[in-house]
């Protein structure tokens, strides 16, 4: 589908089921979910949508519904099948290592995709300067180094929910768990703890027997549970911007709080918002 193609489908307000194929993954087709509220317009910003293991990515662009008509956001949820998309090496792993563990071409990684599809949206008459981009639980991983080792100007923030687990900010970790052996350097890292990033993490998601949650080594060594591994994630993110002496390590910013609101549901508001890793919590202006 082009960007023509594109601009027809969203041309109207409402739901629309948008079939696409990435340049560079011919043979595993993608699906565009989206909603456009009767109010969005191309000043209004476009929230990219990544689903989780579930792989549902119309239920998420449902979920965002209340949030674009109140907001005139345009949504876009990008679902990865599991018929195309099968396991965690092509999806929540970004498809970065071969079957024979060997490192694909970056432009191939499915860490890639997100930025086509904000490019064919914004040549189809969206607005391409105010992008934001929201994962789900799984899909955490994929995201944060995405914005490491592809360009990521075209995004304002990023935002990841209940993320299982993470990959670490640091080179010192093979990917998954950091971001080591697949060619990034320590510029990549410093670029990646830049950028504007809102961690949710539910304050009743504290089974640690919960379907999905992973547990190898790797994994628990950040929490026993979802809710342990986000500060976790934002220590070391912390930790890194110092050693690296990256430049948002010195920006004061208030941006940065951890307020827990327990409430009887697993996603409860966001407990920790990071703008950017290297932030402190000193003065600045508030958070939204």
């Amino acid at each position: 589908m082009s960007p023509d193609d594109i601009s027809r489908a969203l041309a109207r307000p409402g739901r629309a089921s948008i079939p696409y194929i990435d340049r560079y993954s011919r043979d595993r087709p993608l699906v565009l979910e989206c909603f456009r509220p009767q109010g969005h317009n191309p000043d209004k910003p476009v929230v990219i949508v990544q689903h989780g293991m579930s792989r549902n990515g119309a239920e998420y662009c449902e979920a965002w519904v209340p949030a674009a008509e109140r907001h005139g956001l345009l949504i876009v949820a990008i679902t990865f099948s599991k018929e195309s998309w099968p396991d965690a090496v092509t999806y929540n792993n970004g498809h970065v290592l071969a079957e024979d563990g060997s490192l694909r071409p970056r432009e191939c990684w499915s860490q890639a995709i997100p930025r086509p599809r904000l490019c064919a949206i914004a040549r189809s008459g969206r607005d391409a300067a105010r992008q934001d981009l929201s994962v789900g639980p799984s899909r955490r991983r994929a995201v944060r180094p995405s914005a490491a080792t592809q360009p990521h100007g075209i995004f304002e923030a990023v935002g990841a929910a209940n993320s299982g687990w993470y990959t670490l900010p640091t080179l010192d970790l093979p990917y998954p768990d950091g971001l080591g052996g697949i060619g990034l350097t320590g510029e990549d890292v410093v670029r990646l703890l830049g950028h504007p990033l809102v961690i949710v993490s539910g304050a009743q998601d504290i089974a640690g027997t919960t379907e999905n949650l992973l547990r190898q080594e790797a994994a628990m060594a950040q929490g026993p549970n979802r809710f342990t591994r986000a500060p976790f994630y934002l220590a070391r993110g912390q930790a890194e911007a110092q050693s690296s002496a990256c430049p948002a390590a010195g920006v004061a910013s208030s941006c940065l709080v951890s307020r827990m609101r327990a409430c009887g549901c697993r996603a409860s508001p966001p407990i920790i918002g990071l703008v950017p890793l290297g932030a402190n919590s000193a003065g600045g202006a508030p958070c939204a």
